[in-house]
């Protein structure tokens, strides 16, 4: 049971582009997990009728909302788009998970239990003891670990899976890493969070996720965004980023 956050305080954000059919098994399955949580869906104008669908959840569940957007324009514009409207509607906590299944929304209330234990950021992390993923094929493990291990080495960060989209987050700490900033559109945005919460000195903790393959629907991942990563992760290593001074003296008061 999570102690010390207000009911109301949680907000659950879901980008999606043509997720209808994982879209109504997701949302059903995060509200059991949370009954009291915001669920916000950030759709990206989907040709198949996911904004629809959400719309109709909306109507009949006062906690879930949806955030309208007209063009695709990558995972990192919906999610910032997410956090602001999150923040600025007074989320305490914002948690991110993907909308296509992979996610297990049973892990949920662990992701908040960790924050109300002091963490800051939570990582749902395929990669520590107790993690893994069911259903990969063996070229796309390999992609990923060695995503992973790269980012590691290059930004000199001690998490074993920085690729991951399954987190939660303190809003202040949310705040203070400036998600509209980020550069890059694609999967490397979810690297450069947790590098800028690191550099900001924030209380970082992973817990073990399986990660389970789409059932329906077809990967957004491509050759591009994995050029993107390589050649953002190099950027971060060589940019002079900091985290704001008032952050950096809650942290260490």
């Amino acid at each position: 049971m999570v102690g010390p956050l207000a009911i109301g305080s949680v907000w659950v954000l879901v980008p999606t582009y043509n997720e209808r059919e994982n879209l109504a098994l997701v949302v059903p399955r995060i509200r059991q997990s949370l009954p009291d949580a915001t669920i916000l869906v950030i759709d990206d104008g989907s040709p198949d009728g996911t904004g629809e669908l959400a719309d109709a959840m909306a109507r009949t569940d006062a906690r879930v909302r949806v955030l309208h957007r007209t063009a695709k324009e990558g995972l990192a514009r919906a999610y910032a788009a997410g956090f602001a409207r999150a923040i600025e509607d007074g989320a305490e906590v914002v948690i991110q998970m993907d909308a296509d299944g992979s996610h297990d929304p049973a892990v949920l209330p662990r992701l908040l239990e960790a924050i109300d234990a002091g963490a800051d950021l939570v990582l749902g992390s395929r990669y520590v003891r107790g993690g893994g993923a069911v259903d990969w094929p063996l070229l796309r493990r390999l992609v990923s670990l060695g995503g992973n291990l790269y980012a590691q080495a290059v930004l000199w960060l001690p998490y074993r899976d920085l690729t991951g989209g399954f987190k939660a987050w303190r809003a202040d700490l949310l705040k203070a890493v400036d998600p509209q900033t980020v550069v890059a559109s694609g999967y490397v945005f979810q690297i450069e969070l947790t590098w800028r919460a690191h550099r900001a000195g924030a209380r970082i903790r992973e817990l073990p996720i399986t990660f389970v393959e789409r059932r329906f629907g077809e990967s957004k991942m491509s050759g591009s965004i994995f050029l993107e990563a390589a050649r953002e992760v190099l950027r971060m290593r060589l940019a002079r980023w900091r985290a704001p001074a008032r952050w950096r003296s809650q942290t260490t008061a």
